[in-house]
């Protein structure tokens, strides 16, 4: 995962699901999006699934399990 280097301190790391009917990179954008409202200084983003909602043969849901980084302050 990229973070920006810090001499000290500490980094943390929040899990979270995106979703999106777009695509799997959409519901990526979507966790970054939304926790970037609450969440200051995110740094990076490490994808570590995807999953899909699917209904009658055809894909109705992306979803990107994600963890973000950010310094603690």
């Amino acid at each position: 995962m990229a973070t920006t280097s810090i001499n000290s301190g500490a980094i943390k790391i929040v899990e979270l699901v995106g979703i999106s009917k777009k695509s799997f990179d959409d519901a990526a954008a979507q966790a970054v999006k939304k926790a970037s409202e609450s969440i200051k200084g995110i740094t990076g983003v490490e994808i570590i699934s995807q999953s899909a909602k699917v209904s009658n043969g055809k894909i109705t849901q992306y979803r990107a399990n994600v963890k973000l980084a950010f310094a603690v302050k």
